[in-house]
């Protein structure tokens, strides 16, 4: 009964238009105030632990890094490099696309930010050689996804904070289904350019391959300091992030030069921005956690479940579901903050493994950023192509099939998310 009235309550705040993180607040004060005994110490003393976990600082440094790339010229440079690889094959400069949204989403944490940085050059350039408008439109949108999935990524941040799970473990469970889903996006592309003979590229000599290699090395190796670091034991995922900002603002103002000591500020207030609003998710988020736990709702819907006589797949399809239908109408920060508490005790009980199901659950949101109608990445390709938000829809739609057919795989092969981390030994 409690369940049915704080989901509803959420869901009617939801309809008015209300913000997530608003709502989340209201429903949980609301249902606080008038039906629980629920001394209000105990919820302020979950609320300062809550927050006060060393993993949230990771994110405001990931996203002051991010943006620090996005405006110091990195993300120009990688796509040079991505496509003097493969800006030869058929769509070369989709191609191109794809690799350096993958390249540009291992430094950055953020799907918005990759679509932005990369979009906005490569677009207008794949229209200039000849390409369809909507090719490169869906090309760009799905393969910004990649910037939740490849790490270091800030939804797997606030997984981990949600779940107490590890970091790092995410981190690395996150590099081969990132890597294969780049592979498959690729595919894609290539085999649409193919049938429809789009543009390709002169083959570039050695020479213009090192050179265009050794213009984007300064943002590559920030991958190595990242995952390095963290794999080394040099530091911890936190501290990685903040080696992160320091290392994107020194090659962005001193060794890129892209931007000057004007423009800091300006990166500096952006950067804040966005991580108060999703520091103010959180603390709504770990509140509505504590409702839900002080009231043993996810462990109810287990024994229930398990009452029922549900295994992991049927379990491991309704998820995907429910996930993917919250997609339609929340962002990714607020579904994984909301259902991870839940879903989370239920996958234990299973025997499911919380990276898999970690990995399992930003595959969905990846998907959930791709399709209307409050996909974060078609709206910020809509603002970069001047496209609507149905046309955008119907462009991405081979690269969303993609997308949905990997979350399969990923859905009932463990052994792909878990594969690396137990090879290096963090699991």
């Amino acid at each position: 009964m409690s369940a049915l009235i704080i989901f509803g309550l959420l869901l009617v705040l939801m309809l008015t238009g209300m913000p997530i993180s608003i709502a989340l607040g209201l429903t949980v004060l609301t249902f606080l105030f008038t039906m629980t005994n629920t001394p209000l110490e105990s919820v302020a003393l979950k609320l300062f632990t809550g927050i006060e976990k060393f993993e949230i600082m990771a994110i405001p440094f990931f996203i002051l890094a991010g943006n620090f790339l996005t405006h110091g010229g990195v993300a120009k440079r990688m796509i040079a490099f991505a496509s003097s690889m493969v800006g030869h094959w058929f769509g070369g400069l989709g191609l191109a696309g794809v690799v350096a949204c993958a390249l540009f989403a291992a430094v950055s944490g953020s799907s918005p930010a990759t679509v932005v940085a990369i979009g906005s050059i490569l677009l207008p350039a794949m229209v200039k050689a000849g390409f369809p408008k909507q090719f490169g439109a869906g090309v760009i949108t799905t393969s910004g996804a990649l910037g939740i999935l490849i790490p270091p990524s800030i939804v797997m941040v606030m997984y981990a904070v949600a779940t107490n799970s590890s970091v790092g473990a995410l981190f690395m469970a996150g590099v081969v289904p990132g890597a294969m889903l780049a592979f498959l996006l690729g595919l894609t592309t290539w085999y649409r350019a193919r049938k429809h003979n789009y543009p390709r590229q002169p083959k570039a000599s050695l020479g213009e391959r090192w050179t265009a290699f050794r213009n984007s090395v300064w943002g590559l190796l920030l991958i190595i300091v990242v995952m390095g670091g963290i794999y080394s034991g040099m530091f911890t995922p936190t501290e990685a992030a903040a080696m992160s900002a320091v290392y994107a603002f020194v090659i962005a103002l001193f060794v890129y030069k892209d931007i000057g000591w004007k423009d800091v500020p300006k990166v500096l207030l952006n950067s804040a921005s966005m991580s108060a609003m999703l520091l103010y998710i959180i603390t709504n988020a770990v509140m509505f956690s504590f409702i839900m736990t002080d009231q043993n709702i996810p462990q109810a819907l287990a024994d229930w479940m398990l009452a029922k006589g549900m295994g992991y797949i049927v379990f491991l399809l309704a998820v995907n579901i429910l996930l993917l239908a919250a997609g339609n109408f929340m962002e990714p920060s607020s579904i994984v903050l909301i259902f991870a508490p839940i879903l989370f005790p239920m996958a234990i009980k299973l025997g499911i493994d919380p990276i898999h199901f970690g990995i399992l659950m930003v595959v969905n949101m990846e998907v959930g950023m791709c399709h209307p109608p409050v996909g974060l990445n078609l709206y910020v390709a809509s603002g970069i192509t001047k496209m609507g938000i149905t046309e955008l829809t119907i462009a991405v739609w081979p690269w969303l099939l993609t997308m949905l057919g990997f979350l399969a795989v990923v859905t009932y092969w463990p052994g792909l998310s878990l594969w690396l981390p137990k090879l290096l030994g963090i699991m």
